[in-house]
């Protein structure tokens, strides 16, 4: 099995973190190792694939939260785990409680505030980018948690890369134009860009913001990508986690 992981994030001993690979149980074509329950896979493989990647992380099924996601702004505090509903964003400050996203091409950023042991794990598609929902949940770690942005780390996950991503005029319009390349007649935006430039505007410190470098597209070979695969793309997840407090 292929867990990848943040160097940035691997620097806090009591923080857990991991992201599945395509590679896994020797799953094989079309959904390989899969974890959403949305696509066309077999529903027993995928809940034996969660167990796998989640005891792998030294979590369990009942410790990790899993959202339904909707592309939107929605964001919950969560204190249990299993399914906590429709949501994009999620946050805790409970120890071995797991925050599980879901990404297949859409940058994902998991933030961790080193003084206030809080986590926060974030799906920002465009439409998230666009209804700001990363800004929201820097916010509501101000004023919910009193977090410093000084004090906050980050890890944007393997996502889809500019030179990859066509959007219509009509969705790069929604952005600064220095986000995007003309392409006729699309344009390629660079969500992961327009997130860390979100997090740098907000007081994050750039030797605290790590993007990954791994194109979901391209890297045919261990990431899943909707943009290439179309319908029988798999999903992987993304998993954040603290453990328990010494």
């Amino acid at each position: 099995m292929l867990v990848l992981k943040s160097s940035l994030l691997n620097r806090y001993p009591e923080v857990i973190f991991g992201f599945s690979t395509k590679i896994g149980l020797k799953r094989h074509h079309p959904y390989f190792f899969n974890m959403s329950l949305s696509v066309q896979d077999s529903r027993e493989n995928v809940l034996q694939n969660r167990r796998y990647f989640f005891r792998r992380l030294g979590l369990t099924e009942s410790s990790v939260a899993i959202q339904k996601q909707i592309h939107g702004d929605n964001i919950k505090f969560i204190d249990d785990g299993i399914s906590c509903g429709e949501s994009d964003a999620m946050i805790t400050d409970k120890p071995n409680l797991g925050l599980a996203i879901s990404s297949a091409d859409c940058p994902t950023i998991f933030l961790f505030d080193v003084e206030k042991k809080v986590i926060a794990a974030v799906h920002s598609g465009w439409r998230g980018t666009d209804k700001k929902i990363l800004l929201k949940v820097l916010t509501k770690l101000v004023q919910d948690f009193n977090s410093k942005p000084n004090n906050i780390v980050a890890y944007i996950a393997p996502s889809i890369s500019q030179k990859h991503y066509e959007v219509g005029e009509v969705v790069a319009s929604l952005f600064d134009e220095k986000y995007s390349i003309k392409k006729n007649p699309k344009y390629l935006l660079n969500l992961q860009s327009i997130n860390r430039d979100i997090m740098l505007k907000f007081g994050l410190l750039k030797k605290n913001i790590q993007a990954s470098s791994l194109c979901s597209y391209e890297k045919e070979d261990i990431l899943h990508s909707y943009r290439r695969d179309g319908i029988v793309s798999g999903r992987a997840f993304g998993v954040i986690a603290m453990k328990t407090k010494s």
